[in-house]
């Protein structure tokens, strides 16, 4: 049987699909919406084997599965010292990012205020996107809907029908342009911008409506330019579009290699260097992911998130005494539902990336026991 013969489950049932429907799912998501192509390049950036990490000592096995793992990959110093699949999955194989797609997202707005099309980001919303003028989005700057503290009311429940998530997947089940858009528009004020962080898909889609009109292509092409060719990945990839020939949806749906969700590590490791071009102002990478005690985005000081405080589209660690064991460093990452993972730990010079199908959206178990794995990891490579 090929991957194509495959059943999978429906778009509309994303949130709640049945165990045996989530892998064969989330590697063919291009048979559920229109997507864009994200084009690799001529060369492809070398992965060469390290000095591997023993599986069987860290029972990476049975991490595997009782964490419903489909693929791990650490690099440390740009080598690949750990790689393993599982269900179904090889090297080849193109997964769903869910939320790991807003750090991308993110990264783009670096590479379009380092290209001058973005010319700060104290502008106001409404100068990129005029739709919003007279919405509640007329007094949020781009930086604060990066750090998703707009202010503006949502509810990112995963399984409650009624979530301004759920209904953000029912506007873009109508295929309409502009359906998501129009939405946001909608929601109203609860607190000042900039003053209390809400994790909200519906802002990363904003985020993209910024970058979208200020760089005036498709953000999948601006990716390939920038990103994508130049730094080596191995493979094309896709973005899930809000309609054909529409919009990416920034929020998600971004489906590439595990290797090369690995080298898009890398590439932030770096700074932000591709094709030996800085592609990300200086310091963009240290100011997308500071960790700022006095924050009302500082590690440990949002509800229902801790220990991780947030960036720009960045999930950050604790530092210091309150870091998690063997974890200190600056660690960050990108994290989407169901256990799409990149961490990146530059004080170690590591990235992991992780391909999961988690039993629930957010499953603490497996954040608990990945964090556990990742200290260990690293005070085994560190030696």
């Amino acid at each position: 049987m090929t991957a194509k013969d495959e059943a999978i489950g429906r778009y509309a049932d994303l949130m709640t699909l049945p165990p045996a429907l989530q892998a064969p799912t989330y590697r063919q998501m291009d048979r559920l919406y229109a997507t864009r192509a994200i084009r690799r390049g001529a060369h492809v950036h070398p992965l060469p084997e390290g000095r591997p990490v023993d599986a069987r000592h860290f029972d990476i096995d049975g991490f595997m599965a009782r964490n419903r793992t489909a693929g791990l990959l650490v690099l440390k110093d740009g080598h690949v010292v750990l790689e393993r699949y599982a269900m179904g999955n090889d090297a080849a194989t193109k997964w769903l990012s869910f939320s790991v797609a807003k750090s991308l997202t993110s990264t783009l707005v670096g590479a379009a205020v380092k290209d001058g099309h973005i010319a700060s980001l104290d502008d106001p919303v409404v100068r990129y996107v005029p739709a919003l003028r007279g919405s509640a989005y007329d007094e949020v700057t781009v930086k604060q809907v990066l750090q998703m503290s707009s202010g503006l009311a949502w509810n990112e429940d995963y399984l409650d029908a009624d979530s301004d998530r759920r209904q953000l997947m029912r506007a873009q089940l109508t295929g309409e342009k502009g359906a998501v858009l129009a939405f946001m528009a909608q929601r109203p004020r609860v607190a000042p911008a900039g003053t209390r962080f809400n994790y909200s898909t519906g802002e990363t889609c904003l985020v993209g409506e910024i970058l979208a009109s200020a760089i005036r292509r498709p953000i999948s092409d601006y990716l390939s330019q920038k990103i994508w060719a130049p730094f080596g990945m191995e493979a094309d990839a896709y973005w899930q579009l809000d309609a054909v020939d529409g919009q990416e949806f920034t929020g998600s749906g971004v489906n590439a290699t595990l290797r090369d969700f690995g080298r898009f590590g890398l590439f932030v490791l770096g700074g932000g260097v591709a094709g030996g071009q800085q592609v990300l102002p200086d310091g963009w990478v240290a100011d997308a992911t500071r960790v700022d005690a006095s924050s009302h985005l500082a590690p440990g000081t949002l509800p229902g998130f801790e220990p991780m405080g947030y960036g720009y589209q960045w999930w950050t660690f604790p530092t210091g005494a309150k870091a998690l064991p063997g974890l200190d460093g600056g660690l960050f990452a990108a994290l989407g539902i169901f256990g799409q993972q990149i961490y990146i730990h530059p004080k170690e010079r590591l990235v992991v990336a992780i391909h999961s199908t988690w039993p629930a959206p957010i499953h603490p178990p497996s954040l608990v026991e990945t964090d556990a794995l990742l200290g260990t990891l690293t005070a085994e490579l560190r030696t």
